[in-house]
């Protein structure tokens, strides 16, 4: 029941952060200069039909009425109309938003696959020669911009590595259709076709290792320093003393409780992520949610940029909220934190 509680009080702060969201962009789009219908319709369009386009998208309303329109139509899961597309915004972004989607969970596998074991073996020889060396690739990785990694990655597909691909999600003439969750790599294998996940993967590889490095940097400086600390506390002396093995004491006393901040942390990342992402796809002609954003920004389509910058704040409170159980789950002291908060 206590862990019930706090993630209800997780939940409804979540809540608050997506209408205060709602409510920034919604002021944001509103304020920036320029008439939407007059740039979707060009120059040469007469005074009439700007006016038509403006009553039919409500741009005519007082402001107070047409955030209303705007929340009442999110819980429908209505976006209203690309001007750009003149589809829904909706099947616009479900049509984008699986290839950013893949593209950042990716990276984050990325970076916890690599960034925790390099945390782990810094703490362990702390001081020595492979501490130094994790430091220095940390300290590096963490400091290039994502977009640079991008190019050289780009440049040594393109001149060294001739068998990676530079561009897209799967090469020209592969034909399959991701109709169950979007990603490639997992309806290839649910339907089977490995040469797909096969060509999935060498296209995806290089985007995410370019998004990321950083985080990867950011998560073993993270896993060091909490190891460190873990190993002063008093249990690990005494399981120390009762002659525990080294290993054991690493791994099963040791790196758990170490996992919190590198779990924290991630969460925040994945706004950066997101934001980094759109750089990234841009470089690699990836199908997601960058152009459609950007395209959507510079011709000022207003549902569709409300919709992407609403999109990725929902992802970006639901991926903190599952991150809030995993932490609760890891460390009970948090749960027993929220429930005398």
């Amino acid at each position: 029941m206590e862990f019930l509680a706090f993630l209800v009080r997780r939940l409804l702060w979540s809540l608050l952060v997506l209408f205060g969201l709602s409510v920034i962009i919604f002021t944001i789009a509103r304020v920036v200069p320029g008439d939407p219908a007059r740039m979707a319709l060009g120059p040469t369009a007469s005074a009439d039909q700007v006016l038509a386009l403006q009553e039919r998208l409500g741009l005519n309303l007082p402001l107070y009425e047409q955030y209303v329109r705007f929340i009442s139509g999110l819980f429908q899961g209505d976006l209203g109309l690309s001007l750009l597309t003149q589809r829904a915004v909706s099947l616009d972004i479900a049509a984008a938003f699986p290839a950013t989607l893949e593209l950042v969970l990716v990276t984050i596998l990325l970076a916890f696959a690599f960034g925790v074991p390099l945390g782990v073996v810094a703490a362990h020889w702390k001081d020595r020669w492979p501490d130094n060396l994790v430091r220095a690739i940390a300290i590096v990785s963490a400091v290039m911009p994502s977009f640079l990694i991008a190019l050289l990655l780009q440049l040594l597909a393109g001149y060294v590595l001739k068998g990676f691909p530079t561009t897209g999600r799967l090469p020209m003439g592969l034909e399959f259709n991701a109709d169950i969750t979007g990603l490639l790599l997992i309806d290839g294998l649910l339907r089977g076709r490995l040469d797909v996940v096969a060509e999935a993967a060498r296209h995806v590889i290089f985007p995410a290792t370019a998004l990321a490095l950083a985080t990867m940097g950011q998560i073993a400086r993270i896993t060091r320093a909490s190891m460190i600390d873990v190993s002063r506390q008093d249990y690990m002396e005494a399981s120390r003393a009762f002659g525990v093995p080294s290993f054991l004491r690493m791994f099963k006393y040791q790196l758990r409780p170490s996992f919190v901040p590198p779990l924290t942390i991630l969460g925040l990342e994945f706004a950066s992520l997101i934001g980094g992402a759109f750089v990234v796809e841009l470089i690699f002609a990836w199908p997601g949610m960058a152009a459609y954003g950007l395209r959507a920004i510079t011709q000022k389509d207003l549902n569709a940029i409300m919709a992407v910058v609403m999109v990725s704040g929902l992802f970006f409170v639901i991926v903190n909220l599952l991150i809030d159980i995993l932490v609760g789950i890891v460390d009970p002291r948090i749960r027993i934190r929220g429930k005398r908060a």
